[in-house]
């Protein structure tokens, strides 16, 4: 089996990305030195598709992070087995109450080349309007919700998808209206554990059927969190010797 490692010089590109694009960015890197260190910061991601599918399946060696002055954050990554190519995620806001995301769609991450003045196009022609209407739009609601934050909410209106180890995405909704929006996006219901499951035979055909869910959950206010848990990587991802169980990680 090939050696999937990624030993692009990432920290390079992050920071030629973020001198190119619009605003005052800065760049921070982080080599990985075990598997769980990629959680720390990819359970902030806001993507329900291509980065939080790259993240749950993948050891990476190393990632990036570009922070604008207004608070507003990349996460940047290599994409596994393509060399040539980057994927680039907005991070959900920080210090926000999860209430404030409820009917915010998330603004999925892209694949860039690895040139960062043609990537810097991509994103700010594909990816930062979606990030800033999404996190304005959060902004707004955190403000809305400031009176109430100390009320918690008893989850009824939110549906949590967590990835489990053979690849399958379980969800439990708390509502039959979202149980019904799982079951037309393709969720089998597992009367053994009460859960919903899609099956991770087809990561691709997953990832439609799963962003298909987010954006239908949306529209009817109830909110949609991905939490990127695996205990181990996927089977054609890299060796590692002896790795510990992740920590649950989270993406809006």
């Amino acid at each position: 089996m090939p050696d999937p490692r990624d030993t692009r010089d990432l920290e390079s590109f992050a920071m030629a990305l973020a001198d190119e694009l619009p605003g005052r960015w800065r760049s921070e890197y982080h080599r990985h030195t075990v598997y769980d260190d990629q959680f720390s910061l990819a359970e902030d991601v806001w993507d329900m598709n291509l980065v939080s599918a790259a993240v749950a399946q993948y050891v990476l060696e190393h990632d990036a992070v570009l922070t604008r002055d207004d608070g507003a954050r990349l996460y940047v990554i290599g994409r596994p087995r393509q060399d040539e190519e980057y994927l680039v995620a907005a991070m959900a806001p920080a210090d926000v109450v999860p209430e404030a995301f409820r009917g915010v769609r998330e603004p999925d991450g892209i694949v860039v080349p690895d040139d960062p003045f043609r990537a810097a196009d991509d994103i700010t022609a594909h990816l930062l309007p979606r990030y800033d209407k999404a996190f304005a739009q959060v902004q707004h609601n955190a403000q809305s919700l400031a009176p109430q934050a100390a009320v918690p909410s008893d989850g009824a209106d939110r549906v949590e998808m967590t990835w489990a180890d053979d690849g399958g995405l379980v969800a439990r909704p708390a509502s039959e209206d979202a149980a019904a929006v799982l079951r037309d996006s393709g969720f089998v219901y597992d009367e053994r554990q009460q859960t919903y499951v899609l099956s991770g035979d087809d990561t691709a055909a997953q990832g439609r059927s799963a962003r298909a869910a987010g954006a239908r959950l949306s529209a009817l206010g109830i909110g949609a969190v991905i939490r990127n848990a695996p205990s181990k990587p996927a089977l054609d991802t890299t060796t590692r010797a002896a790795p510990t169980p992740a920590k649950p990680a989270r993406t809006r």
